[in-house]
């Protein structure tokens, strides 16, 4: 599972890779991790406001720190059945 977090640093961006990498640990995910911080990396996602989720390639949140449980439904969702 690859999961990236796109945000160049703000608060916001930072809750929201440390709130997934304890999703990750918390349930025994196997995933990597990146944080991008490249402009034009995230503007190919789509992502116009930070901190934006992608897990495999599908962005799952733009501007938002979701919830917990939202983010653990969403590493569900795209994980191999």
């Amino acid at each position: 599972m690859d999961i990236k977090i796109l945000g160049v640093g703000c608060p916001r961006c930072k809750k929201l890779e440390q709130q997934v990498r304890n999703i990750v640990a918390e349930n025994n995910i196997d995933a990597s991790i990146d944080k991008v911080t490249d402009v034009q990396e995230m503007v190919g996602y789509g992502i116009m406001a930070t901190p934006g989720l992608v897990i495999n390639g599908k962005v799952k949140s733009s501007g938002i720190t979701p919830k917990d449980e939202q983010v653990l439904n969403w590493i569900k969702e795209e994980m191999p059945q």
